[in-house]
């Protein structure tokens, strides 16, 4: 499909970051009339994926994360998150409910999250190199 819309965004792995960026998809995807439902979904689903990279992809450190977003002529929305973090060793094993490579403080459902708030979550990473999720959810508004 054709896309009809795309911006990217970098910021810093600042925990204060991550309502800037849930922000900015939710003005980016508001054109195409989300429900507040769709809209809720996205914006959770992008807040759990941009904290996973500043939490765990960059630990204790500071980098920056890379957000992309488009909607496609079907009113298709993926937003990308990635980082040049630390990587995940097993994705397979990230990505089951409870799990956590944090500590105590954290839940182990980020990506549990992910997953029941977009149609799509796509995981990729390499150790040393980083990780890129990819968020895929169609809206039934209207088509830009």
């Amino acid at each position: 499909m054709k896309n009809i819309n795309e911006f990217k965004l970098i910021i810093e792995s600042k925990g204060v970051n991550e309502a800037f960026s849930r922000a900015v998809v939710s003005a980016f995807v508001s054109p195409a009339d989300p429900t507040i439902e769709e809209l809720t979904d996205i914006k959770t689903a992008v807040s759990e994926a941009v904290t996973n990279s500043i939490v765990h992809g960059y630990k204790n450190s500071l980098g920056n994360v890379y957000i992309e977003g488009s909607i496609d002529e079907n009113n298709v929305v993926k937003i990308k998150i990635k980082d040049k973090g630390v990587g995940i060793e097993d994705v397979k094993l990230a990505m089951q409910p409870l799990y956590t490579s944090g500590d105590d403080n954290r839940a182990g459902l980020g990506f549990t999250v992910m997953q029941s708030f977009c149609d799509r979550v796509k995981v990729s990473s390499s150790l040393n190199k980083g990780t890129t999720v990819t968020l895929t959810k169609k809206i039934k508004g209207k088509a830009l």
